[in-house]
């Protein structure tokens, strides 16, 4: 994997994305010479036109990146990646028709627009069928060995047998556990020298996962591994790199304390934020007014009460805030208190329904954003009842509350909708590791993930 701004992404993702936008390029260049042949425009040096190609195949890109294009099911099945490839390029395509009515330009016309949508799905498809099998191959996995046979070893098997993964085991080290849950790992005495065992086997990161590390670390193992420019990982980082998450059942405090993450230098990115956060937010309540407007009416008009729904929650390091949201259920719907939403919940309203679904409710949480309460990216805000018993049964589910919450998150984008404890353990997971990890680059991925949950909302209740 590559580091990119303390975020990992794998090396099949970073060779195909660059490969596409070459092709993209390609795909532009294509549709601008046929247009021009067909009136009998003369062909100009390339030259002469690089800024437009390249800002036409940047926005079909981001649109790609945005629709999962680069997720692991598109990267394992043709099927699955063929239709977000389509979706990705209608998408940029009417992007850049909007951009090129809004800014007139005479190099790049929306009359190119059609061909160069044809020549990116020809090269595209093309392009995934020539690498499909290789991107799936071992050639792009990273030879991992794990020291350890018991469940955290086990654990990093069935991680390692997952399609999306970008490692495979060459082997198991037993360290002595008195249970072994990987039979056929080979017992340390049974090798006499480690550090040219790894040679031998291409090993190219080690995996620490005793189970009981207090007087049993193999140090002088891991100093001979790690003087053969082998890289030493623990178990706990090494699922927070694999999984983008941080794994609650090995973590404590001491590894939160010395583990790379919560860097000084969150100051300016909070300013870059907060600056995105006002600017965006602004443009986009000016944009969405009329659809806020329009959906407050028939909301009115679907059910009784009032049309925007107003409730308390856990900010900024736990400070309460009031909540705005378009109102989904019915009046009487927290007449007990609040609860956990449902799958078929008969408290949410026939247009309700609706506007969860395509996310329209959220928009009026923009004035929060824009007040400074919240932020376009973050930890979910939750309500206080709910917060105070989560904080009792689940361990660091306070430090959630170390970064503003957010409309859209890392949780969201990677797990389907929580209504439960257990729910709520798995996305506190996914929100330490923003908290932990956070930068602009983060967010912006984020945001543009958002794309994808929005089109595909599974997850919405």
């Amino acid at each position: 994997m590559i580091r990119l701004f303390k975020h990992y992404i794998p090396h099949a993702v970073i060779l195909l994305g660059l490969l596409d936008f070459a092709l993209l390029v390609l795909a532009g260049e294509l549709a601008w010479q046929v247009r021009a042949s067909q009136i009998g425009m003369e062909l100009d040096p390339i030259e002469s036109r690089w800024i437009p190609l390249l800002g036409s195949a940047s926005v079909v890109w981001l649109a790609m990146i945005s629709v999962g294009v680069y997720g692991p099911y598109a990267l394992r099945s043709l099927r699955f990646a063929g239709a977000r490839l389509l979706v990705a390029i209608s998408l940029g395509i009417i992007a850049l028709a909007t951009i090129d009515w809004i800014l007139p330009g005479e190099t790049f016309w929306r009359s190119t627009l059609l061909y160069a949508m044809g020549f990116a799905v020809l090269v595209l498809v093309a392009d995934r069928l020539l690498l499909n099998s290789f991107l799936g191959s071992s050639a792009f996995r990273r030879r991992v060995m794990v020291l350890g046979a018991g469940d955290r070893a086990q654990r990093l098997r069935k991680l390692s047998e997952k399609p999306e993964a970008g490692f495979a085991i060459v082997s198991y080290i037993a360290m002595g556990e008195p249970e072994r849950a990987v039979e056929e790992a080979i017992a340390r005495e049974a090798i006499h020298d480690l550090g040219r065992f790894v040679e031998n086997l291409g090993v190219s990161e080690v995996v620490l996962a005793l189970q009981e590390r207090r007087n049993s670390l193999p140090l002088n193992d891991l100093l001979r591994i790690k003087t053969k420019g082998v890289h030493v990982n623990d178990f706990s980082s090494f699922l927070e790199r694999e999984t983008g998450r941080v794994d609650l059942d090995t973590v404590n405090p001491s590894w939160l304390i010395f583990s790379d993450g919560f860097s000084s230098g969150r100051m300016f990115s909070s300013a870059v934020k907060r600056v995105f956060d006002i600017v965006a937010s602004l443009i986009l309540l000016l944009l969405t007014a009329p659809i806020i407007a329009v959906f407050a009416i028939i909301v009115k008009l679907d059910s009784k009460g009032p049309a925007f729904f107003r409730q308390e929650r856990v900010g900024l390091f736990g400070q309460p805030f009031y909540l705005i949201k378009l109102r989904s259920m019915r009046v009487d719907a927290e007449k007990d208190g609040a609860k956990w939403a449902e799958k078929n919940d008969s408290r949410i309203t026939r247009v309700g329904r609706f506007i969860r679904k395509v996310r329209i409710d959220e928009l009026p949480q923009t004035w929060s954003v824009l007040k400074g309460e919240m932020s376009f990216v973050g930890p979910r805000p939750e309500v206080p009842t709910f917060v105070d018993e989560l904080q009792e049964q689940i361990p660091f589910y306070g430090e959630r509350h170390m970064v503003k919450p957010g409309i859209t998150g890392w949780a969201q984008i990677n797990y389907p909708y929580g209504a439960s404890t257990e729910d709520s353990r798995k996305k506190l997971e996914y929100d330490l590791y923003y908290a932990k990890n956070y930068t602009p680059f983060l967010d912006f991925v984020v945001l543009l993930q958002t794309v994808r949950v929005v089109l595909w909302p599974d997850g919405a209740r």
